[in-house]
């Protein structure tokens, strides 16, 4: 029995190109997710007949049964992923990717387990697009960016945390200043709010501008300290894959893992 769950472990995990029936189920998984999530956008569509609909619930029916065999084996297996794990069951069960593996397949099981109404259900079915995040278990591309962030993740939040202390700063004095002229737009900071994210991302929707001459020379002093500000994330995570790559050229191209965020020799 040992020796079968290794070699079920060998397939399911993702291949490097060295085990053939690895390449195979990675392949099927991947083509699977894309299938899904292409008739998660014809659901969108009306008009389709129901021949059409009733073989769209049978691939749904199959590949959720697919999926939740693969989420079982990888549950089963866990303990050869984490070695050095007591719980390592556990440990797998609240990983990212076992998350997404989850919640890929819940809206499927969900109306046999409780009642939900049909209105609810609709946005739960939805809950299927993420299993288009499943892909990033086979890509090492996804995984780089999933890496990237998490060592970046403390600059990140420095960053994004200055610059919403300045949209905050920035909505209560545009409100303040545009509140008497335009009562009916900037009704409260919330308002403002909006101006200063649609400002600050140079998204300008335009639904929402200043008209006094204090308020428009506030407005561009945002906008183009929004420009240095907003950018300062990008080079945060371009500085974090410029250090992938050059790990990748000094140690050769590694994988990670898609559980731990640690490097696969």
């Amino acid at each position: 029995m040992g020796k079968l769950r290794r070699k079920i472990y060998a397939v399911i995990q993702p291949s490097e190109g060295s085990n053939a029936a690895s390449s195979v189920f990675d392949w099927f998984i991947i083509t699977l997710i894309l299938i899904n999530v292409f008739l998660v956008i014809l659901d969108t569509f009306s008009g389709i007949s129901e021949p059409a609909k009733r073989v769209f619930s049978v691939i749904e029916s199959v590949s959720v049964i697919i999926f939740t065999a693969e989420y079982l084996l990888r549950l089963q297996t866990a303990d050869l992923l984490f070695p050095n794990s007591k719980n390592a069951r556990i440990k797998y069960m609240f990983s990212f990717m076992a998350l997404i593996d989850l919640l890929a397949i819940l809206p499927f099981y969900l109306p046999f387990i409780i009642p939900i109404d049909l209105r609810v259900l609709r946005m739960v079915r939805l809950l299927r697009l993420l299993r288009l995040l499943k892909v990033n278990r086979y890509t090492s591309a996804l995984s780089a960016v999933g890496n990237v962030l998490r060592k970046k993740a403390t600059q990140l939040l420095s960053s994004l945390f200055v610059v919403m202390i300045l949209m905050v700063i920035a909505s209560v004095l545009m409100y303040s200043i545009e509140y008497d002229a335009q009562p009916g737009v900037f009704e409260n900071a919330f308002s403002g709010f909006w101006w200063a994210i649609a400002t600050m991302t140079t998204v300008g929707y335009g639904d929402i501008y200043p008209i006094t001459v204090t308020g428009k020379i506030l407005g561009a002093l945002i906008a183009l300290l929004g420009i240095g500000l907003v950018a300062v994330p990008t080079g945060i995570i371009s500085a974090g894959f410029v250090e992938i790559v050059d790990q990748k050229n000094e140690n050769g191209a590694k994988r990670f893992c898609p559980y731990c965020g640690n490097r696969i020799d």
